[in-house]
């Protein structure tokens, strides 16, 4: 009984710190500069973005192609966005609060979207320069 509780509460602690760690990698990504070529690309300006414009980024991402093996994919970030879109609707309206919130969070979903465009982007680029080096 003891050891069954004791690796219930060592789950529950490491899930805790897989979504900690999640968390923090996220706000670091979607906290890097976003270049001009994909803001003018998906036609927003980074000084009115919000967390409307994931979807058009999100098209953009599916549009740009991945020529290297990693995968940076925004599957996770899509079913975090829907999440908070939801509670947002859901519960918008009775708490003004709970609304800056949420807005807030799909504007880091937006933001994450157009870094890992940049870093696509980047990416093929490099490696296209490799190929026409050969």
């Amino acid at each position: 009984m003891f050891s069954a509780m004791l690796f219930a509460i060592a789950l529950v602690a490491m899930g805790q710190f897989a979504l900690y760690y999640w968390r923090a990698v996220f706000t670091s990504v979607a906290s890097l500069p976003i270049s001009s070529r994909v803001l003018d690309a998906a036609q927003v300006d980074e000084m009115s973005m919000s967390g409307n414009d994931f979807m058009k980024l999100l098209s953009l991402h599916n549009l740009t192609p991945e020529l290297k093996a990693g995968k940076s994919g925004l599957g996770l970030v899509r079913v975090y966005y829907e999440v908070i879109r939801r509670a947002e609707s859901l519960f918008g309206g009775v708490s003004p609060m709970l609304a800056n919130w949420a807005e807030k969070e799909r504007l880091l979903c937006a933001r994450f979207a157009a870094v890992q465009i940049e870093r696509r982007l980047q990416a093929n680029l490099i490696q296209a320069a490799s190929i026409r080096s050969i």
